[in-house]
């Protein structure tokens, strides 16, 4: 089968392509990638020669109808997804995540092609830290932050040109990922990259979000579990109940760095940040094989810990850049 990935050289679209290559070896794999600063060409070098690299954006549309015609599964990883960017400045996420999507999902429309659409459990907004209660496929959206709101846009296209035109589509929302090969940018990463530095994280507001872990690995095992298992038109929550407040899962990677738990400072939090969020994936689980591998969060942070330990010379340059940005808006 031939497999078109957007946004194969991001965190998770990468990782897929590794786990892909390494479980689907009849999967011929072509990543186009804008590679954009959250890209690292690096993360593909385990797979160097075995698979087509091009550089390229989703909002092209005569390069995107021409890569979509010559595959039968398009697995669309690519969005810009920072939050932080996001409020500085929303353009790029319109143009990546909106535009994008339109002009990819009407080339799948025109060359009738199988679609996977990658969304995030952010398009429902949050949930009180109180509440029992978790997202489910029902769950109305409920977008909180320019990021998120774009998302929510795509993802509704996506639901529409199925409906309206009968696209081949399936969707996902993931809970949060973590994992190797993340931009040094977001919340675990950051983290660990500053304590490897001799620098005291920093946590924002009082550290009481709640956020739904998932490793990349059972993320992307889901990712193809639906692509085989799953019904066309449906959307499917992908999580593995690992609920913990930053304050805790920061307390966590201290522990495992050997820090003791009050080695950090607190920052003013950032606008609009969502409390809680929390994925309900019977559905999933009900409809397919997939189960998670990585339950234990603690043992999926001391092997992400030792990756980046291992591996500096892939997130230097990105961490300098990061801090970088935040010293900008003092977090």
């Amino acid at each position: 089968m031939r497999v078109l990935v957007t946004g194969g050289a991001g965190f998770i679209g990468s990782n897929f392509v590794l786990r892909v290559r390494a479980n689907r070896p009849d999967w011929r794999l072509t990543v186009l990638d804008a590679m954009t600063y959250a890209a690292n060409p690096a993360s593909l070098d385990p797979v160097a020669g075995e698979v087509d690299i091009i550089k390229g954006s989703v909002t092209d549309p005569g390069l995107v109808d021409e890569l979509v015609a010559a595959h039968d599964l398009v697995v669309h990883f690519a969005a810009d997804s920072h939050n932080d960017n996001s409020l500085q400045d929303p353009w790029p996420f319109l143009d990546t995540n909106v535009i994008g999507t339109y002009q990819l999902i009407q080339a799948v429309r025109r060359h009738d092609k199988r679609l996977h659409h990658i969304s995030t459990d952010e398009v429902y907004g949050d949930l009180e830290l109180d509440d029992p209660a978790r997202f489910t496929e029902t769950t109305p959206m409920n977008p909180s932050s320019p990021y998120s709101a774009t998302k929510a846009s795509a993802d509704l296209l996506v639901k529409a040109w199925t409906r309206s035109f009968g696209l081949r589509a399936t969707l996902s929302n993931c809970s949060n990922n973590y994992g190797p090969r993340q931009h040094p940018e977001k919340f675990i990463p950051r983290q660990i990259t500053g304590i490897l530095d001799g620098v005291r994280p920093k946590l924002y507001g009082e550290g009481r979000n709640v956020r739904d872990w998932i490793h990349v690995d059972d993320h992307n095992d889901a990712v193809v579990a639906i692509i085989e298992q799953g019904r066309i038109g449906e959307t499917y929550l992908i999580g593995a109940d690992g609920e913990h407040n930053n304050r805790d899962l920061l307390a966590l990677i201290l522990e495992l760095m050997g820090k003791t738990a009050d080695w950090f400072d607190f920052v003013p939090d950032r606008p609009g940040h969502d409390l809680r969020y929390a994925i309900d994936a019977s559905k999933l689980r009900a409809e397919t094989d997939w189960r998670p591998r990585h339950a234990d969060i603690r043992d999926g942070l001391a092997q992400t810990i030792a990756w980046y330990a291992a591996n500096e010379g892939w997130w230097r340059t990105a961490k300098a850049v990061a801090e970088s940005r935040y010293a900008q808006v003092g977090r």
